[in-house]
């Protein structure tokens, strides 16, 4: 090899070096920025457990900090002083949920729950936890809750996949959420970016309307 063919085999060697280095550099910084997310959401959630948090404790630590990272419509928002957590079906929190946001407030306004056994009175639900216990119903209830503009959350299977906001999943022992993107644009709902990059999955698939 001459002189010439040398010195384009040693540029064409350094030169993909280098762009090695600058991907893995990427995916570094990238792996970095989403541990920074995650820690972040995680220690918002971390302040209101135990040394051994129960799943309902976490669930209602999600619940509470999930309010943080979602826009409302600016009407419906302006339409109410504080943000109501309904629960609908059989009450799996008790008093945790309660004790969870007791005195706490997002955005100035104070943090109410509610209970309720059908979905007629969701209407003022900002977010709307939907117990197993609906399951049966989930095509009725989500429909609802889309036109009211409620983040429907639960822990009901594969509950994003099926029209669902968030779902609460169980990864490697720990409790983490999957998002669907499309279910809340539906209901005018705005995510933060910051959620969205925490979320163990994030789906892009409109809801099915419940046939009248």
């Amino acid at each position: 090899m001459n002189t010439a063919g040398h010195w384009l085999h040693f540029e064409g060697k350094s030169l993909a070096a280098r762009i090695s280095r600058a991907r893995r550099f990427r995916y570094v910084i990238a792996g970095l920025l989403w541990l920074f997310s995650l820690w972040s959401f995680v220690s918002l959630c971390s302040a209101q457990l135990a040394t051994h948090p129960t799943e309902f404790q976490v669930e209602s630590a999600y619940l509470y900090n999930f309010g943080k990272f979602v826009q409302w419509p600016a009407g419906r928002v302006a339409a109410s002083d504080s943000l109501q957590i309904c629960l609908l079906g059989k009450d799996p929190f008790g008093a945790i949920l309660d004790s969870t946001v007791a005195g706490e407030k997002i955005d100035g306004r104070a943090i109410t729950v509610r209970r309720l056994s059908t979905i007629d009175g969701s209407s003022a639900c900002g977010i709307l936890f939907i117990s197993s216990s609906e399951e049966a119903r989930l095509s009725v209830i989500l429909a609802s809750a889309e036109r009211s503009g409620a983040l429907t959350v639960s822990d009901i299977p594969h509950f994003a996949e099926r029209g669902g906001t968030i779902g609460f999943v169980i990864q490697q022992g720990r409790i983490r959420f999957e998002v669907n993107r499309a279910a809340a644009a539906q209901a005018h709902l705005t995510l933060s970016s910051e959620l969205l990059k925490v979320a163990s999955r994030v789906i892009n698939k409109p809801s099915r309307k419940a046939a009248p």
